[in-house]
Formats: C-alpha cells, structure tokens, sequence
C-alpha cells in the first residue's frame, strides 16, 4: 500500500532514503526517535508514522515535553488523582492513557528532567503507568515515538539523559535532514507556500525570478523549511511586484551567500542635475582636505555662513533667510563654530 505523505512535501534523495525507513516501520509496534534540526518539520514526519500504522484509527496524542514545567510534566504524561497535589480537585487522566491503542509523541524529549526520564522508562520497558497520588497501576498499549534537535548521544556522554532510555527510544533512529541537504526541495516547497499564502491574501500568485530561485537554493536556510515558511508569508504581504527578484530578499541572505545587497532602482537616490556653471565637490576634494569627510563638510558649512552674513551685513535674519534655515539654527551653528562676533 502507498504511504500516505499527506502534508509532506519532497522528492529529493535525502528524503527518499527517510520515507524508504518509515515504509517499514510504520506497520510495527517499534518504538522510533526522530532527530533532526528544528524546522525541518519531525512532528509532520512523526503524524505520517501514525497515519500509515495499524494504529491509525486510534489516538495520537502529542506532548511537548520542552515547553512544560518539569513539575507539571509528570502530571500531564502520567494524570493525577484527587487531592494529590494544591488545585487537584478531580482526578485526570494523562497522555499516555488518552493515548491508549494508539501513539504518544514525546517531542523534544531531551528536554526532560532526569527524575522523569526513569518513569517514562518504565511506561516503556512495562507497558505501565501510574499517576500522580495514585496507588493503582495501569496497564497502557501505546506505540511510543520521541523527537529531539539535541544529540542525546552527547546529552549521555554530558549526565543529562540516562543512557538506558536513550537505548529503549532508539530502536529504528529516523533522522529528517536539514533543508540545505534537500536542495531539490527548496524551490517546491517555497513554490507550495507562496502559492497557498498568495491564495489566503487574494492576490495574484508571485512568481520567483530566475536570480532569485538562485540566491534561495544557495542560501543555508539556518531555520529550515519553518524558516523558508516565514519567508514567503513575508514576500506574499511585502513584495510590490508581481515578481521576487533579489532586491527584494534580505541582507541576511545576501550576506549569506556573500554578496552585497542590491537596492531597487526606485529606492536609490539619484542626484539632481548641477545647475550651469556649478561644479559638485569630488573625492579629490576631500582628500586634499585630509580624507577628512565630516572635516570638508563642515569646512565649508563655515564658508557658506560667514559668506550669508557677509552679504547680509551682519542681520542674522536676513542671513538666515539666504540660508533657508530658521534664525535660532543659525545662532546655533555660529555658536558652535564659534563663528559669533565678540
């Protein structure tokens, strides 16, 4: 039977190999731990393991362990009695027992307190659980799959994780590749999701120019495809064409692939004419004054003001008026030039 990937997008060899390892494991009862860096999108790889088992009729039930409370953790994994702790005023049950006859996701399961790890490997090992305050063990059929973005090899090595769970959740390891080794999926999956943001904003569908498709198949995308997500959410609201050229992606992708940023013709400021007989100041200029560029300005800033008071005969308004500048920012700058007469 062909494997439901609803929700996955992909065809690249890297993601190949992982859907060739999830064929097989997804009709066992085998215990699975996905790794993979953040964003490359383990929880949807994890649903697809549960879609294609013969448990998919049955619960899946998803827990955080990461964003949690270590002392609320227990609770929501393994339920509570009446009483057991302040605010238990009814009994719960936990995850493990709403998942029953289906799968319990553990993801970021290297964020779990040691004194945790210990129950979740006996719920493992025994098919058992108890909860909080209680005295009764119940029994619990659930097909266990954790994910983590840690290496739990190195949490081992470091005391942080008990090596003994790290062997029980490692039975069939999935790693999900990170973004930049799946190059081939770069561009389907920005076209996926420019296509359906530009659908849910109803406008019409932006293309990617061909520089563009460039710089993003080039660019390591740090965040993975939840990074390349957030991208064309952007694009979709920010870009003023029809079209993403490179003038409109980010310095921090220009940076990336180490380029310097380009600027749209309609954002670069173009100087105005020089009026007959005038001549702009040049590099030359500056350097004969010292390289010294704020030092040439204001040199001739000087100029210009003792010039205006000259020809305005000492009245500052009337100098003020040639300058077209208010009287008290006139004042203020003779002031800080000491320009002003004793």
């Amino acid at each position: 039977m062909a494997l439901n990937l609803d929700g996955i997008i992909g065809n690249s060899p890297a993601l190949a190999d992982v859907f060739r390892i999830l064929e097989k494991v997804a009709p066992t009862d085998s215990t699975v731990l996905v790794t993979g860096e953040s964003g490359t999108g383990k929880e949807l790889l994890v649903r697809a393991l549960h879609r294609n088992s013969r448990r998919t009729d049955n619960p899946f039930v998803p827990i955080n362990c990461g964003a949690i409370p270590k002392e609320l953790l227990e609770s929501e994994l393994f339920g509570h009695e009446k009483g057991a702790f302040t605010h238990a005023i009814r009994s719960r049950p936990g995850r493990f027992e709403l998942a029953d006859g289906g799968t319990i996701f553990l993801d970021e399961i290297g964020e779990m307190d040691l004194s945790l790890q210990v129950k979740i490997l006996r719920a493992l090992q025994e098919k058992e659980i108890e909860r909080v305050g209680g005295t009764q063990i119940k029994k619990v059929d659930v097909r266990v799959v954790a994910a983590t973005n840690r290496d739990l090899e190195v949490e081992v090595a470091a005391g942080r994780f008990r090596e003994d769970l790290f062997y029980r959740l490692n039975v069939i390891p999935l790693h999900l590749p990170p973004l930049r080794e799946r190059s081939g999926d770069i561009l389907l999956l920005a076209e996926h999701f420019l296509g359906r943001f530009c659908s849910d904003k109803s406008r019409k569908r932006l293309k990617i120019a061909g520089e563009a498709q460039e710089m993003l198949l080039t660019y390591s995308w740090p965040g993975n495809v939840r990074e390349l997500e957030n991208f064309m959410e952007r694009m979709s609201i920010l870009c003023d064409g029809n079209e993403i050229v490179p003038e409109d992606l980010p310095v921090k992708i220009w940076d990336d692939i180490g380029e310097k940023p380009r600027r749209k013709v309609e954002d670069v400021v173009v100087l105005a004419p020089a009026p007959a007989g005038f001549v702009w100041p040049g590099l030359p200029d500056v350097e004969e004054h010292g390289g010294n560029l704020k030092g040439f300005l204001e040199a001739i800033e000087d100029r210009l003001l003792v010039e205006a008071l000259e020809k305005a005969d000492g009245v500052k308004n009337a100098a003020a008026e040639l300058l077209g500048i208010k009287r008290t920012t006139l004042i203020e700058k003779l002031k800080k030039r000491r320009l002003m007469e004793k």
